[in-house]
């Protein structure tokens, strides 16, 4: 039934799938709004943007803006834990700086290295560090920080600040912000890695 339901929503009946069968690991049952793309995208300069991740893509709600935006050398990884996510997003997306990787945010480091880069500029997350396994949202916000070259930023949007706390311990300046116009209202945050970090 699950299958059908797929089918026949198409998008919403993937993601909605997904949440169903992972429900720890998806943030919310319905996809993020054009309000909370916009505002959470908003402080990126994708002049400099050579390379964005995404942790938890689903069904690529933030994809198409992303790559709208990315300069055409760049170069955008997104990571998920769900194949069935990874697998639609690979069938999806045809472009050729898109590459979707069935792994943890948390192996974030080795994952773009093995893309043939150093860094990343910006890492993107909508995972619900509020729910995730013991050890698993602090191992992703280091690993998030030892992958953000300096200048960049690691953008959160949650339904609860648990996020911030585990961002906190690794960059020192995050700025905050709040959508209401999203089915939940969400807080995002911006942790901004210093050239001293």
């Amino acid at each position: 039934m699950r299958q059908k339901a797929a089918r026949f929503f198409g998008q919403w009946g993937v993601f909605f799938r997904g949440f169903l069968e992972h429900p720890r690991m998806v943030g919310s049952i319905i996809p993020s709004s054009r309000f909370t793309i916009e505002k959470m995208l908003a402080p990126v300069d994708w002049g400099r943007c050579e390379v964005f991740v995404e942790y938890g893509p689903g069904v690529g709600t933030f994809c198409q803006p992303v790559l709208d935006r990315l300069r055409r050398d760049g170069t955008l990884i997104v990571i998920d834990t769900n194949p069935l996510y990874i697998d639609y997003l690979r069938k999806h997306y045809r472009d050729s700086r898109f590459h979707a990787v069935h792994g943890s945010a948390a192996d974030v480091v080795e994952i773009v290295k093995a893309h043939g880069h150093d860094g990343a500029d910006y890492v993107l997350s909508g995972l619900p560090f509020s729910t995730l396994p013991d050890g698993v949202g602090p191992a992703i916000a280091k690993a998030t920080h030892d992958v953000i070259r300096p200048g960049g930023a690691f953008l959160v949007y949650q339904f609860s600040a648990k996020a911030r706390d585990f961002m906190a311990k690794h960059f020192r300046r995050i700025d905050r912000g709040f959508e209401l116009w999203n089915v939940l209202p969400c807080q995002l945050f911006w942790g901004w890695k210093e050239s001293d970090d």
